[in-house]
């Protein structure tokens, strides 16, 4: 229904009854509040991960997890679908260890980068820390896949991403 038949509707009929008359709204405009409702809800329940509100150890694979699973639908609005893919895709290369590091090719860390230094960009602190491993791989990620589904979906056909 146009919003000016909508709006004519609305306003008291002239001639004779002064009742209400109720309005039919847009259907674009209910579902798009119903939409900006919904993502600011989501907005306002993801916060940053913090080492004070985490459940686990820091540098623990289960903190590693916990952290990336945060840090991605905080930064990047990735839910369900790609945290799942985020851990089979880290799972696969180094089992979400910080330590990890490929001898032969010099891969190091969580998201394997190539060379490790890389990850240098996201901090000094990028050989040992978690959290600066996570932050650049999901950046990495972002830039090359644009989501951890669509990475993990290219490690499966040529096992590495």
């Amino acid at each position: 229904m146009s919003k000016i038949l909508a709006g004519a509707l609305a306003a008291p009929l002239l001639l004779g009854s002064l009742a209400a008359v109720p309005v039919a709204a847009d259907s674009t405009t209910t579902t798009a509040t119903a939409s900006a409702t919904g993502q600011a809800k989501k907005a306002s329940r993801t916060v940053a991960p913090s080492r004070s509100r985490a459940p686990y150890r820091f540098g623990s694979i289960n903190y590693n997890k916990w952290y990336a699973k945060h840090y991605m639908a905080y930064k990047y609005g990735w839910g369900k679908k790609h945290y799942r893919a985020l851990v089979k895709l880290w799972n696969h290369e180094s089992g979400w260890n910080q330590r990890a590091h490929n001898g032969g090719s010099g891969a190091h860390g969580i998201p394997q980068a190539l060379p490790g230094s890389k990850m240098a960009s996201a901090g000094k602190n990028w050989r040992s820390n978690p959290e600066t491993q996570i932050k650049w791989g999901l950046s990495y990620i972002k830039g090359r896949y644009h989501t951890p589904a669509s990475a993990w979906n290219s490690w499966q056909h040529k096992s590495w991403y």
